[in-house]
């Protein structure tokens, strides 16, 4: 018997795009998997065509839109999997992706969190991520491996890396119950690296597992650049350094956004007139100045 896996991915207000998932999905040669949606509330979409067309997954519905985090882990709520597999919705997954994924977690117990090579789905020879670089404490950024570059093997080396991808990433489920699930504050954005930080504390190990691979969409329910992407990625960069930094870390950091990133950015979006984009960055900034005791809200 093959463990099993609970591919756990969120809607909003994309069913067809969800629909495409679950096709690939119904074609895994992987035996021994469930399938739960969690629609996030969507306020233009009807999520009951998912449940019509695929009367095997477990839809749920939730009240309110409870952001990538807050999604996924009313999922693993439901999840009976020996391992949890979360993936976005805008995603087309090859037929025997999980196989090498489970036997990653299978064969090194000492090992999180495993993430796929990934894709662009518009051209598959271009490679969107093969593992990342440290976060980098001057900037609050790190990079992803590979990113554009053709898929011709330089990057086939399977290894531990620095953070897990959100976009496809699967964790034992003992691995969630001994650091708990991922932190809702975030809402959108950096939610994943946050836990990455909580696996490696707990002494595990972020894997890169180039054998499987999967295409990806990209940014399809936040666009790609979008007012709602900018707040949420301008917010969470700091509260990540917040959450994450050593004191000396975060001082340099925060000398480094006060002085240089801020001011930069506002100008570019200045010059640029993106005026939305301005606002979306200060509403973010001033976020962090009025929540200072929320830093380590679960």
């Amino acid at each position: 018997m093959k463990p099993l896996v609970s591919i756990i991915t969120i809607n909003y207000n994309e069913s067809g795009v969800t629909l495409d998932l679950l096709g690939s999905i119904r074609n895994l040669s992987y035996p021994s998997y469930e399938v739960i949606v969690v629609d996030n509330a969507s306020p233009n979409d009807n999520p009951d065509i998912i449940k019509e067309k695929y009367p095997e997954v477990i839809l749920i519905k939730s009240d309110e839109n409870l952001g990538f985090a807050g999604g996924n882990n009313l999922g693993v709520k439901q999840a009976q999997g020996d391992y949890l597999l979360f993936i976005n919705n805008d995603t087309i997954v090859p037929k025997d992706f999980i196989e090498p994924l489970v036997k990653t977690l299978q064969e090194d117990k000492t090992i999180g969190m495993v993430s796929p090579k990934i894709k662009f789905h518009w051209d598959p020879t271009l490679i969107q991520y093969a593992g990342y670089t440290p976060m980098n404490h001057w900037t609050i950024r790190n990079n992803s491996i590979g990113y554009h570059q053709k898929d011709n093997g330089n990057f086939d080396q399977e290894g531990e890396t620095q953070s897990i991808h959100g976009a496809a990433m699967m964790i034992p489920k003992t691995v969630v119950e001994n650091v708990g699930m991922m932190t809702e504050i975030y809402f959108l954005y950096y939610e994943e690296h946050d836990w990455a930080e909580m696996v490696k504390r707990a002494g595990y190990k972020i894997y890169y597992q180039p054998k499987s691979h999967i295409l990806h969409k990209e940014s399809v329910s936040t666009g790609k650049f979008s007012p709602l992407k900018t707040y949420y990625i301008s917010r969470n960069r700091i509260l990540f350094a917040r959450r994450n930094f050593k004191p000396l870390q975060l001082c340099i950091s925060l000398l480094f956004q006060c002085f240089v990133s801020i001011p930069k950015n506002t100008l570019v979006f200045i010059a640029k007139r993106e005026f939305q984009h301005l606002r979306a960055f200060w509403r973010a900034i001033s976020w962090n100045l009025t929540h200072g005791r929320t830093v380590n809200q679960a």
